[in-house]
């Protein structure tokens, strides 16, 4: 069977239970630029993410399908110095577990607003 023609990750779905404060969490504290943010019939459709990044986070509001707030986990982020993030999340009020080393590189977790789970990462050279 040959390859499939993939070339990417389009979004990822990050259910919350309010847009608002999702949206102040992903643009204030991560810095997060807003991609999309339009009515779409009854829901609003709600896009975020680093500047320059191709795939963007979908904030995932009521009525937008099935999905449980808090319920996405093990999103990773890279990030050129997770240290100076953590100290910055931390001093935003933000929880943060790590940082820690492992084989791959350096990373700590953390959760948004609802719970969902995300991770930083800065990547070993050469890894």
């Amino acid at each position: 069977m040959e390859g499939m023609n993939i070339t990417h990750a389009s979004f990822v779905t990050l259910p919350v239970a309010d847009q608002d404060r999702a949206l102040a969490f992903y643009t204030d504290v991560l810095g997060f630029e807003v991609r999309a943010d339009r009515q779409v019939g009854p829901a609003r459709w709600l896009q975020v993410a680093p500047e320059g990044a191709r795939t963007v986070f979908t904030l995932s509001g009521p009525g937008m399908g099935d999905f449980v707030p808090g319920s996405a986990q093990g999103i990773m982020l890279v990030t050129a110095d997770v240290d100076a993030d953590c100290a910055k999340l931390a001093a935003a009020g933000v929880e943060v577990n790590g940082p820690e080393d492992a084989p791959w590189g350096r990373m700590a977790g953390f959760r948004d607003p609802d719970g969902n789970g995300l991770m930083l990462l800065t990547e070993k050279e050469g890894f």
